[in-house]
């Protein structure tokens, strides 16, 4: 296979393309990525930051509120533009892409998985998921069909034609997770993903989580919860905007 340049490899990764990673490229990799506010007194979210993440980690950031937790899970996302620093995800650099670019390639690699759901409560789940293929080139016919696998995949293919509120709500967090699956991306990132929850179906979202992680996927858990640090296989500790720990537990 004839090796991509990064230039090229992003011009491919802008257009849509599959492009294969270049050799030992981590998922994420961030150099001195910050992210300060402006006004009167400006706020540094995110100090300087460098930070790799490999390809089927499963990290969990944690910290208190205000910590920056926030501030990087929006631009590991690409929810929100650095304002230093550069940002590689899966060896692509997508730092100063323009907006639609960054839209391209964010609805292709990354899956996201949000504590309040953000299900559309008048489509089934079938319907819920198969709105997240809007964002890539995946034919229209087919769907249906890769959102049901989706969500058979998560144990959920009983309820293919439920509306979100007569689901529970660790059900309607199994169709966030297939959302975040059915296009198949690089990185399921999940932003405090138990905090609706209660004890017993977080433990077992987490349990879904770590069998994703178990067929290669890369996952990155934000939380507040040592609970669900503990199911991490290495703790990225953040406060002011700084990295204070990179720790991986012993088991």
């Amino acid at each position: 296979m004839k090796l991509l340049t990064r230039g090229r490899r992003r011009a491919a990764a802008e257009a849509g393309a599959d492009v294969p990673p270049p050799a030992e490229a981590p998922t994420i990799r961030l150099r001195g990525l910050a992210k300060t506010y402006p006004g009167t007194v400006q706020v540094h979210a995110l100090h300087p930051t460098d930070l790799e993440i490999e390809r089927g980690e499963f990290v969990a950031v944690v910290g208190p509120s205000g910590s920056g937790k926030s501030t990087l899970l929006n631009l590991i996302g690409m929810l929100d533009r650095p304002t230093a620093g550069s940002y590689e995800l899966a060896g692509v650099d997508v730092s100063t892409m323009k907006e639609t670019e960054r839209t391209t390639v964010r609805g292709r690699k990354i899956g996201f998985v949000f504590q309040s759901f953000h299900l559309l409560p008048h489509r089934t789940a079938t319907e819920n998921v198969a709105l997240a293929q809007l964002y890539v080139t995946t034919d229209r016919k087919a769907r249906p069909a890769r959102a049901v696998e989706a969500l058979r995949t998560v144990g959920l293919g009983h309820r293919l034609d439920a509306l979100p509120p007569t689901m529970s709500g660790g059900e309607r967090q199994r169709v966030a997770i297939a959302r975040a699956l059915v296009n198949r991306p690089d990185l399921i990132l999940c932003d405090e993903p138990t905090g609706n929850l209660d004890s017993k179906t977080s433990a077992y979202v987490m349990g879904l989580l770590e069998e994703l992680h178990a067929t290669g996927l890369t996952v990155v858990v934000i939380t507040h919860d040592p609970a669900v640090a503990d199911r991490a296989k290495r703790v990225v500790t953040i406060r002011d905007g700084r990295i204070l720990s990179d720790r991986r537990p012993n088991r």
